[in-house]
């Protein structure tokens, strides 16, 4: 299957990349501080962990995030939105990958989950992406669709956080 956008890996570069005729996402969480929680933070995201405390579920063609695998997420135990891998980066200060959809996907378009350290050892999950809707049910969900875009991207923050609080320095 070929993906259903044009600009992909488009958020390798710019994690904040918005192409043209698409909707720009882009939320930002504090994790906390130190190399444990980026460490437990990082390998939550790449190996999908952090998806499936979500309640969302994941099929996936391997069982860590990388370049050409494919997924599937489904929400609400019926929708199923077919994804493949783009990117993906581990590296010290930074890791996680970006998606894009597949045909039969209720958008267009590319997400991103990335976990940052900064200089001052803080810790981010950035989640980015562009995206229009493709089938007729996320086209007419209009502003209710963007708005639980939204708070999907808050909600994986928030559990994000909350997996990794017994993480600490060693």
């Amino acid at each position: 299957m070929s993906f259903t956008y044009e600009a992909v890996g488009a958020t390798r570069e710019d994690i904040a990349a918005c192409p043209p005729g698409f909707r720009p996402l882009y939320v930002r969480t504090r994790l906390g501080e130190g190399v444990a929680l980026f460490r437990r933070a990082a390998e939550a995201v790449l190996t999908w962990e952090m998806h499936r405390a979500l309640g969302v579920g994941v099929d996936a063609s391997a069982p860590r995030a990388s370049e050409g695998v494919d997924v599937t997420v489904t929400l609400a135990g019926v929708i199923k939105a077919p994804c493949r891998v783009v990117w993906a980066v581990e590296e010290t200060r930074r890791a996680g990958w970006a998606y894009g959809t597949l045909p039969g996907h209720p958008e267009c378009g590319e997400e991103v989950f990335v976990v940052d350290r900064t200089g001052d050892g803080t810790v981010w999950l950035t989640i980015a992406a562009f995206s229009r809707p493709a089938k007729w049910y996320a086209k007419a969900g209009g502003p209710a669709t963007r708005g639980l875009q939204q708070a999907y991207a808050r909600r994986c923050g928030t559990v994000l956080r909350r997996m990794c609080s017994d993480a600490s320095e060693v």
